[in-house]
């Protein structure tokens, strides 16, 4: 296969109800869309979903933009390439910078799986037909209207439900939920949150009490050793999110039993390509692994419900419908729970149709980088460096 054309799009979509973690409130997200086009003329499409801000990880809407402009468009347009696994190889000099690397690589393995006539889910290695979805709740402003959202969501069918906490934000109404529904699974999020005095470990120690399916990342991502110690005092399982965002680091959590359970993203991890080896790596290892999501466009979502098919994931993904986030998404059709459950597309690629003409109307900018006309790479890396040709609106 030979890409010649890439293109990046800021996509803005305002969230149909605002979202609030331990660091930060939004209102909207701003994603880049990335496409790839082969010779053919056969296209694939991929999401970048970093935060705008550097509260989750250090990248941001703007860095993934330079970083994919840059380099790691330049890097696969006119390569020659046979299988999507070959693409990181593509930009191995570019060190950190996952989330931009995700959008690209997703984007190569919904081309190739396009041209192949094959379910993106197939070429993952997926056997499912459908996943099983929860939904992630944001800090609200009152216990009242956490417990109306929770409740929307139940009667919505989703059988697993995950609650932000914070310090200050994290027994009440943990207590409050379990109490108004006894039966439902809980999980809660702490982003890194807490740190080790006695009161917040005291705290976390605590939700034990309340039957939680895991409490995932209470400590600050590096702190795997902290991780590793509230595992060995608590029942509950510890799920690690942004302390793994390599193949390197899922070792060494695995090496100091950092936690049970793992939060596969696609962004965070670099791509489907990580993300299939994580999984993979995880599941050698006996450790359950649920895909993990950044609010992504139906783009990136329609990759993570692919993902999700494939064996090891045995919990609850955050793959909820579309509507759950946005009024109108850039995909056709959208994707749907029903009762808690998104079938897996069986049409080939994404299984969906991008919208262009929505995109192009929430768009904020663009770029695209061509290959020359008279010659084309034959399969080996190019040295990172500037576009050879762009375009900006």
């Amino acid at each position: 296969m030979r890409i010649v054309e890439a293109s990046l799009h800021l996509v803005r979509l305002p969230l149909v109800h605002a979202f609030q973690t331990s660091s930060h409130r939004k209102t909207h997200l701003d994603h880049i869309l990335v496409r790839l086009v082969e010779e053919s003329g056969a296209e694939g499409w991929g999401e970048i979903a970093s935060p705008s801000d550097p509260f989750y990880c250090p990248e941001t809407t703007e860095t993934c933009w330079h970083i994919a402009e840059r380099y790691l468009l330049p890097s696969v347009v006119d390569a020659v390439w046979e299988h999507p696994a070959e693409l990181p190889r593509l930009w191995r000099k570019v060190r950190g910078n996952r989330f931009a690397m995700a959008g690209v690589d997703a984007a190569g393995w919904a081309l190739w799986s396009e041209t192949r006539g094959v379910p993106l889910a197939k070429a993952l290695g997926g056997t499912r037909s459908e996943v099983v979805a929860g939904v992630s709740l944001g800090i609200e402003p009152t216990y009242d209207a956490l417990l109306d959202q929770v409740r929307r969501q139940v009667d919505a069918g989703y059988p697993r439900v995950k609650l932000k906490i914070a310090p200050g934000w994290d027994t009440e109404p943990v207590r409050l939920v379990r109490e108004a529904f006894p039966d439902l699974a809980i999980h809660v999020d702490a982003n890194g949150a807490y740190g080790e005095t006695a009161e917040e470990l005291a705290v976390l120690r605590g939700l034990d009490d309340f039957g939680l399916l895991m409490i995932e990342q209470p400590f600050a991502p590096r702190n795997l050793v902290a991780h590793a110690a509230l595992q060995r005092g608590v029942r509950t399982p510890v799920c690690l999110d942004e302390s793994v965002d390599t193949i390197d680091d899922l070792r060494t959590a695995l090496a100091l039993g950092a936690g049970r359970v793992l939060n596969i993203k696609v962004s965070r991890m670099g791509g489907l390509t990580a993300a299939v080896a994580a999984h993979d790596l995880a599941r050698e290892h006996g450790v359950d692994v649920w895909c993990g999501g950044m609010h992504e466009f139906g783009i990136g979502r329609a990759a993570n419900v692919a993902l999700s098919s494939l064996p090891g994931f045995t919990l609850p993904s955050d793959v909820s419908a579309s509507a759950k986030y946005y009024a109108r998404d850039v995909v056709q059709p959208e994707v749907v729970a029903d009762q808690g459950v998104v079938r897996v597309p069986d049409g080939p690629g994404l299984g969906h149709t991008v919208d262009a003409a929505f995109i192009g109307e929430n768009r904020l900018k663009e770029t695209t980088i061509t290959a020359p006309a008279t010659s084309a790479r034959r399969g080996s890396p190019p040295a990172a460096g500037p576009a050879t040709a762009g375009s900006a609106a």
